[in-house]
């Protein structure tokens, strides 16, 4: 089978090996779609090689169907249609506090282990959500990211008629925003690439250019005085994080959805002044991604046109490089044939 190995270095060589044999417990999957993340853009980028070894597959963001059943693996047919979860919890520590999701010994799948970019993937049971037969292949690749966005809105218990700001339009910050508004919310959007915010508000969702006008009072404008009841901070950037704490009313809440590897400078006067929360979100629990499948199922989400670009596995390093050369992109699929 072929299957595409990040070698460090800005590049992918693709490969012909055999498939593994199935462990107890672990089903085989034909691949069919796999989301080029963030993620996997950083390990792209040399910046996770003290996680990722290489010469490793990578990917996490997948679709697929089962080819094959482990010894002891019950509740699955070859045939079916799937997405992974891709968390591998460890061992529980009492510091877990019951969330073994972010547990001390979670490994994450694709990024500590092999990965989807691979004709065919052996993964966990556990780790496997049903695709309904109304969903394409193409967009099941789509539900992890989505799952992201349903977790760190279900965190910051946004509610119907509330007003949320997301800084940062990526791909991360838009489906965060498209859930936000399918709870009900008002939903405004902060974005400095503008080829990105002409596509976001021809998805009909608000959008503003903080370097071309004042956010804050954007923000006041958008709500009428009132400021946001939720910010999620998904820019990854020094002036999302100044920004965040100047946005929410009194009590609002600050969703940290981004990866800041570097400490930065928070202003945390204006927490004491507002009595603001901050909640931080990583990757997220099962029901996530029930809800994200029901989403995308339900075909209200304009998840299609999402998708920048579908290529093949063997065209891996012109998308990665494309990406580099394309910040306004949303999501680039590979598809596995």
């Amino acid at each position: 089978m072929n299957a595409l190995f990040y070698e460090g270095n800005h590049s992918f060589t693709l490969k012909t090996v055999e498939t593994q044999p199935l462990r107890e417990g672990e089903v085989r999957l034909k691949m069919a779609y796999v989301g080029v993340c963030g993620t996997d853009v950083h390990i792209y980028h040399g910046k996770m090689d003290a996680r990722v070894k290489p010469p490793q597959i990578i990917g996490h963001e997948v679709s697929g169907i089962i080819d094959a059943l482990g010894e002891g693996v019950t509740g699955w047919q070859i045939g079916d249609k799937v997405t992974v979860r891709p968390l591998h919890p460890g061992p529980e520590v009492a510091a877990d506090n019951g969330y073994r999701h972010i547990g001390q010994h979670l490994k994450f799948i694709g990024i500590d282990s092999a990965g989807g970019m691979q004709q065919y993937w052996n993964v966990p049971a556990f780790s496997l959500h049903r695709l309904p037969e109304n969903l394409s292949l193409a967009l099941g690749a789509m539900i992890e990211p989505l799952a992201v966005a349903c977790h760190d809105v279900r965190l910051g218990e946004l509610k119907a008629g509330e007003n949320a700001v997301v800084i940062g339009g990526g791909p991360i910050g838009l489906l965060i925003a498209l859930a936000a508004h399918q709870k009900g919310a008002n939903v405004l959007i902060s974005e400095v690439n503008v080829n990105r915010i002409a596509f976001i508000e021809s998805l009909g969702i608000q959008a503003v250019n903080p370097l071309e006008k004042d956010i804050v009072k954007s923000v006041e404008e958008f709500t009428h005085g009132a400021m946001a009841d939720v910010v999620f901070e998904v820019s990854g950037v020094q002036a999302g994080v100044s920004t965040m704490t100047q946005l929410p009313r009194v009590r609002g809440r600050i969703v940290m959805v981004a990866i800041h590897s570097e400490p930065k400078a928070v202003d945390l006067f204006r927490f004491f002044w507002r009595e603001l929360k901050l909640i931080g979100a990583r990757v997220y629990e099962p029901e996530d991604f029930e809800e994200a499948i029901a989403l995308a199922a339900s075909g209200t989400l304009p998840l299609e046109k999402m998708i920048t670009q579908i290529s093949p596995l063997s065209e891996a390093q012109e998308i990665f490089e494309t990406i580099d050369k394309n910040p306004a992109g949303m999501k680039y699929l590979l598809e596995i044939v």
